[in-house]
């Protein structure tokens, strides 16, 4: 009986802790990174999308009878889409929504064009 007052919380207790601690740790992790690749591939897929379909009204306008600013304003802001696609591609999904806003903006204001 002549053990030390600390004993009950010795290192053996310590090493448990340190063992529990990381296992929330990763399933945090997993969670995050898992959040961080469904914002990658939505900001990828929406700018993909985003920039066909302004190829495509871009297309279509420069066959009729618009005047050309149209056509260049839905080519632009499908260009605009298609660096947002890339950048939520690499991770940087702020960004490419900013460029996507952006670009969406640029197609709207070439339709008012029209």
């Amino acid at each position: 009986m002549s053990g030390r007052t600390d004993s009950v919380a010795g290192p053996a207790e310590a090493e448990e802790a340190e063992r529990i601690d990381p296992v929330v740790q990763d399933e945090e992790d997993t969670d995050f990174y898992d959040e961080a690749g469904r914002a990658r591939r939505l900001a990828t897929g929406t700018g993909a999308l985003l920039t066909l379909a302004g190829t495509a009204a871009a297309l279509l306008r420069l066959t009729g009878t618009a005047p050309a600013l149209v056509p260049a304003a839905y080519a632009t802001g499908a260009a605009v889409c298609a660096a947002a696609a890339l950048l939520g591609a690499r991770g940087r999904t702020r960004r490419a929504l900013w460029l996507l806003i952006a670009g969406t903006m640029i197609m709207a204001l070439g339709d008012q064009f029209d």
